[in-house]
């Protein structure tokens, strides 16, 4: 049956870009061959297979970013074309939802399964421990990542955070995006969790993926989750409601990294 052409994304107007997000985008050569939603390049994998692909990463100190991403960065990504270019330019696009298994089925990727972001950042914490991965947490509001992380530390005892921040409910300046850099680059993490929202955080992976040079493999999810993660709610440190999360990764002690 052939397929109905789609209407182009609306693009978002020059004058609303910043200088930063007008950049274009490093050509990445997609390690699996993607499935097109709506043309967003989602990766058909596994949890496993993924968890793989990001610890090849951390071993080759490259450094990649992975969205873990639902409907809703789909839908976003038609009306923003700088984040549809965000998620295209990603090392991974990992489905977190079941319509875009469905969706990835349709094209023929039969093995491919949700990755679900709070059950892979279990997996991650997991495989750190054998390998002595250090972790970084940005994001969330004041006292919710200390939650997070004392929930993990909690389930994998011996879990290495080299740090942790929370930015402010506004842009930071010149000055603040230079510190947090530094900051980062100088816990030399593995693993950087970066918790904002939706396109927030695709836009902090592509605009961080270069200029973090820290030995880290890091990820991100959105602010909700680190919140929902600290509440009573929880499974085993991460909350069963609502994660749809983006991480990167940067290499660490060599810098490279990967974002996720």
């Amino acid at each position: 049956m052939p397929h109905r052409r789609l209407p182009p994304p609306r693009s978002v107007p020059p004058s609303e870009l910043t200088e930063a997000e007008t950049e274009p985008l490093p050509e990445r050569v997609p390690l699996f061959r993607r499935a097109n939603v709506l043309g967003v390049g989602v990766s058909p994998v596994s949890r496993a297979q993924a968890l793989a692909v990001i610890e090849g990463w951390i071993a080759r100190k490259e450094r990649q970013y992975v969205c873990v991403s639902g409907i809703h960065g789909v839908m976003e990504s038609q009306r923003d074309e700088r984040l549809r270019a965000i998620h295209n330019a990603a090392g991974m696009v990992v489905p977190d939802g079941m319509p875009l298994v469905w969706l990835s089925r349709l094209q023929g990727f039969r093995s491919v399964e949700r990755v679900y972001g709070p059950d892979l950042l279990l997996s991650c914490c997991q495989w750190s421990l054998a390998t002595k991965g250090r972790h970084f947490f940005y994001g969330g509001a004041e006292g919710v990542p200390e939650q997070l992380i004392q929930r993990l530390q909690a389930r994998f005892p011996g879990l290495l955070v080299v740090g942790w921040y929370s930015p402010p409910f506004r842009a930071l300046t010149a000055d603040e995006e230079i510190e947090v850099a530094r900051r980062i680059n100088d816990a030399r993490p593995d693993i950087v969790w970066v918790g904002l929202s939706t396109p927030k955080q695709e836009r902090w992976m592509a605009e961080h993926r270069d200029r973090l040079t820290a030995p880290s493999s890091s990820a991100s999810a959105p602010r909700s989750t680190f919140t929902r993660a600290s509440s009573a709610r929880h499974h085993g440190g991460c909350s069963r409601a609502g994660w749809s999360g983006c991480f990167a990764c940067w290499p660490s002690r060599g810098g490279s990294g990967v974002a996720i």
